[in-house]
């Protein structure tokens, strides 16, 4: 689909009212191909969920601040510190940190720019994060879209912060009580200080993600004003009250307690909005955004016969808002989404472009829109 006015289909969750359905976000986001089996990877990806106990509280934006006043049993541990370094590649370093956020380890994947290795005291390097999908695999970009190879970012230093399984780029509600995985803290505080300090991260920084590392890479931005110059999304789940059976469903399917991230999207709506770009649009001005989504149909990517998302429990509850071409019901979804913030980015001033087009939920339309938008990510 051609880039033009934002199309959006809306449907919300009330203030009051029902519970919410299910819908998969979580089955697709570590799943490299949807054209498999699903038994095995869900298996995999479920024996790879952290859920450890302790947390520190947030520091700085004054949103994040009120939300650990309601997280009681947050509490500060020692400082984060790298532990393990291994060098993977030509350019790529990958950090073991010592995370008290996460209450136990964090992984980090550098793609370190030419000259790194012998830098002097003081030198330092604009930053571009890449925020994994939900599986939280550092090593996605290396492994799907081989950005060690691309030419472009041979001047930039390249941040691949992992995640615990299905985070959702946040600090976790866990009932008011606050505590690991505070994911925003880990990856803005413990991971940023650190890599400004000794690997010459500077503070020119913009930040992208895919699938739920859209939503990261936005909400991070919004939570965050001035720290990244740029933000982009890509298949990025935008709206989370819009659909919130995008968390709830893809979440109970892979046994991940989900109430634990924000809490019921009626009771804790508070929550969840302060963790919703759509309500934070404001907080994006002065950030150049881009939003890159497909439709669910298939596209020029999808190889000639590919299967359609495997049913989910749940997910049939909206399949009837959209056409029978639709293979990809989380692509369609997250298209959805992504033209509700894209028009709120708008209506609020945001400097905001937009990539709507043809196509399933899957790694080669993030690489190829990731590519697409490098120019405005390295040059804002």
């Amino acid at each position: 689909m051609p880039e033009g006015p934002v199309r959006v289909k809306t449907r919300e969750v009330p203030d009051v009212g029902r519970a919410p359905a299910r819908h998969p976000e979580g089955m697709t986001v570590r799943t490299r191909t949807r054209r498999g089996p699903i038994a095995p990877v869900v298996t995999l990806l479920t024996a790879l969920v952290l859920l450890p106990v302790a947390a520190a509280p947030v520091q700085g934006d004054p949103a994040t601040v009120s939300e650990s006043r309601e997280r009681p049993g947050a509490r500060s541990g020692p400082p984060a510190r790298v532990v393990d370094e291994e060098r993977t590649g030509p350019r790529q370093l990958d950090l073991t940190i010592r995370s008290p956020a996460l209450a136990g380890s964090g992984k980090v994947r550098l793609l370190t720019p030419d000259g790194w290795d012998t830098r002097r005291p003081g030198d330092r390097w604009p930053v571009l994060y890449l925020l994994p999908d939900g599986s939280g695999d550092y090593r996605t970009y290396t492994d799907d879209h081989h950005v060690e190879e691309w030419p472009e970012l041979r001047k930039t230093l390249v941040v691949v912060p992992g995640m615990p399984f299905y985070g959702f780029y946040t600090n976790w509600w866990n009932d008011g009580a606050g505590g690991a995985p505070a994911v925003e803290t880990f990856h803005l505080d413990e991971v940023r200080t650190l890599l400004e300090r000794d690997y010459g991260a500077g503070r020119r920084r913009a930040i992208a993600g895919q699938s739920q590392g859209g939503y990261g890479a936005l909400m991070y931005a919004a939570r965050r004003p001035g720290m990244f110059r740029a933000a982009a999304s890509f298949g990025g789940y935008l709206h989370p009250l819009q659909y919130p059976e995008a968390v709830s469903g893809g979440a109970e399917y892979l046994g991940v307690p989900w109430r634990r991230i924000w809490g019921d999207p009626v009771r804790q709506r508070h929550i969840w909005q302060r963790n919703d770009p759509y309500y934070l649009a404001e907080r994006l001005r002065g950030t150049r955004v881009h939003i890159a989504a497909g439709d669910g149909t298939p596209g020029a990517l999808d190889p000639p016969g590919t299967e359609p998302d495997p049913e989910i429990p749940g997910l049939e509850d909206l399949a009837p808002l959209y056409p029978d071409e639709v293979i990809s019901l989380t692509e369609a979804v997250m298209g959805d989404e992504s033209r509700t913030v894209a028009r709120r980015l708008q209506e609020s001033g945001v400097h905001v472009t937009t990539h709507f087009h043809r196509g399933t939920h899957s790694p080669p339309y993030w690489g190829r829109e990731l590519r697409r938008v490098l120019p405005m990510l390295l040059n804002p």
